[in-house]
């Protein structure tokens, strides 16, 4: 299974490596480690996580306060955020 991201999530996920390896250098790798395991978690068990709003699942990391928002396509899984758990909790909304 394929999965891929909304336009506005990957600029949220980049920005937050840069800030991230901006507060210490390999901490954005860290970061960028542990939204892949989550995505891979994901893909091996897409139906694992818990509905949050129609069809979208939050799979959270395990060591940074981030959930992977994402919803269960034809072509695979489509990433609507890289959500920081403690900031604005609906601003996805408006991309489904």
């Amino acid at each position: 299974m394929n999965f891929f991201f909304h336009p506005e999530a990957q600029t949220e996920f980049n920005e937050t490596v840069a800030y991230y390896e901006e507060c210490e250098p390999g901490l954005g790798e860290d970061f960028v480690s542990e939204v892949y395991a989550a995505i891979q978690n994901i893909l091996a068990f897409p139906e694992a996580w818990p509905v949050l709003e129609d069809d979208i699942r939050r799979c959270l990391t395990a060591r940074f306060p981030f959930g992977v928002l994402y919803s269960i396509e034809e072509g695979g899984i489509f990433i609507l955020a890289v959500m920081h758990l403690h900031r604005c909790p609906g601003y996805w909304k408006q991309r489904k």
